[in-house]
C-alpha cells in the first residue's frame, strides 16, 4: 500500500485539517526546541570537547566530574603570581584584588550554569526525550493504521468490482447451462470476499479511530508544553538577570577598590622612583606627569602634618581654597558608606579638590551646603 502510493497508483486517506495543524504544530515545537536547547548548551559551555564529555556522561548515567570556571582560573593564576612577586607590592595588592574578583564571577558563572542546567535545558530535553518519544510511536502507530485501513478500502473496491463483473456475465439465453452455473457459483464466491472485506474494513476503521484519537490528545498536549517551556523560560531570564548584576555589582566594587588606573600607576612611578637630588621637586613633577590633570590641594590646616591630616580632619569643616577648584561630572550613582561621604546621583554636577595625604582614590566633592568624601572612578573631572 505504500508502494502504490509513493508510486500515484493508490488512494490515500487525508487526515482532517485541524489534525494536520496539530500535527505541523508538534514538528515545529520540536525542530525549535532542539535549536534553542543545542544554542543554550553553546551558550553555557562554549568549549565543544566540554560538551561532548558531559554528553558521554550523561548517556552512561554517571555524574559528569565538577569543572573548574575559565573565571576560577584566571583567579588561581593571578594569586600565585601575586605571591610571586610579593603580596605588598602594587602591583601584587592589584593582582590580589582582581583575581579576588575574577573568583566571584567564576562562583557566579557556576551558580548560573547550575540553575540554567535545572530549570531550562532539562525540561526542554524532557520534553524531547520523553513527550516526543510518545508522540512520534502513537504518529508511527496511526500511520499503519491508515496504511492497513486504505489496503482494506482497495481489497474491497476490488471485490466489489470482480463481484460486479461476475453478475454481470451469466446469460439466461445461454445454450449450455454449465456456463451459468460456473458464473453463478463465481458471482457466489465474490459475494462471500465482500463480505469478508467489509468486516475486515469495519475492524480496521475502529483501529485507526481508536489510534487517532489518542494521537490527537498527545497533540493537544503540545499547548500545555508551551506552558511549561514559558514558565521555564522565565526562570531561565531570572537565573539570566541575577548572573549579570552580581558580575556588574562586582565589578563596579572592583572598580571602586582599584580607583582610576592613570592615578594609580603615576602614584606608583612617584613612590618607587624618586626624583634625582640635584632636580628640584616641582621641575621633576612638572616633566613626569604633563598629561595628568591638577587637583587643587587644601593647605595644611592648624599644623596637622600630610600624612594624617585624612585620619584627623573632617570633610565637613574644610573650606574649599580660594581659586583653582574643579568640576566634575557624576557617572554613576554612588551612596554614602558613612557621614564623611557624599552621596553621588548620575550624571549631576560637583565641585572637587583634594586634601593632604588623602588617598588618590577619593576627593572632597561639594554641592551646594552639602560636603563629604566621593570616589575618583565614579566622576568625569572637567577642564
Amino acid at each position: 500500500q505504500f508502494t502504490e502510493e509513493k508510486l500515484g497508483q493508490a488512494e490515500k486517506t487525508e487526515l482532517d485539517a485541524h489534525f494536520e495543524n496539530l500535527m505541523a504544530r508538534a514538528d515545529c515545537t520540536k525542530n525549535w526546541t532542539e535549536k534553542i536547547l543545542r544554542q543554550t548548551e553553546v551558550l553555557l559551555q562554549p568549549n565543544p570537547s566540554a560538551r561532548v564529555e558531559e554528553f558521554l556522561y550523561e548517556k552512561l548515567d554517571r555524574k559528569v566530574p565538577s569543572r573548574v570556571t575559565n573565571g576560577e582560573l584566571l583567579a588561581q593564576y593571578m594569586t600565585e603570581a601575586a605571591n610571586d612577586f610579593g603580596p605588598a607590592t602594587p602591583y601584587g595588592k592589584t593582582l590580589i584584588k582582581v583575581g579576588e574578583t575574577q573568583r566571584r564571577l567564576g562562583a557566579a558563572e557556576r551558580d548560573f550554569i547550575h540553575s540554567a542546567s535545572i530549570n531550562f535545558l532539562t525540561p526542554l530535553r524532557n520534553f524531547l526525550e520523553g513527550d516526543w518519544r510518545t508522540i512520534s510511536k502513537e504518529r508511527r502507530i496511526l500511520q499503519n493504521r491508515r496504511l492497513d485501513l486504505d489496503a482494506c478500502k482497495a481489497r474491497l473496491k476490488k471485490a466489489k468490482a470482480a463481484e460486479a463483473k461476475a453478475a454481470a456475465v451469466p446469460d439466461f439465453q445461454e445454450t449450455r447451462p454449465r456456463n451459468y452455473i460456473l458464473s453463478a457459483s463465481a458471482s457466489a464466491l465474490w459475494s462471500d470476499e465482500v463480505e469478508k472485506a467489509e468486516h475486515e474494513l469495519r475492524l480496521t476503521q475502529t483501529e485507526f479511530d481508536r489510534q487517532a484519537e489518542v494521537t490527537r490528545l498527545l497533540l493537544e498536549g503540545i499547548s500545555s508544553t508551551h506552558v511549561n517551556h514559558l514558565r521555564c523560560l522565565h526562570e531561565f531570564v531570572e537565573s539570566q538577570t541575577n548572573y549579570y548584576s552580581q558580575c556588574y555589582q562586582y565589578m563596579l566594587d572592583l572598580q571602586k577598590q582599584l580607583g582610576r588606573f592613570s592615578g594609580t600607576f603615576v602614584g606608583n612611578a612617584e613612590s618607587t622612583s624618586p626624583p634625582p637630588a640635584a632636580t628640584s621637586p616641582p621641575a621633576v613633577a612638572a616633566a613626569t606627569l604633563p598629561a595628568v590633570p591638577t587637583i587643587p590641594v587644601v593647605p595644611t590646616i592648624g599644623g596637622v602634618p600630610n600624612t594624617v591630616a585624612e585620619s584627623v580632619l573632617n570633610p565637613n569643616e574644610v573650606k574649599p581654597p580660594a581659586s583653582g577648584t574643579r568640576k566634575a561630572r557624576v557617572l554613576y550613582d554612588y551612596e554614602a558608606a558613612d557621614s564623611t561621604e557624599l552621596a553621588l546621583l548620575a550624571d549631576e554636577m560637583i565641585t572637587v579638590y583634594s586634601l593632604p595625604g588623602m588617598d588618590p582614590d577619593w576627593l572632597i566633592g561639594e554641592r551646594g551646603n552639602q560636603k563629604g568624601k566621593v570616589p575618583v572612578t565614579y566622576l568625569e573631572l572637567l577642564s
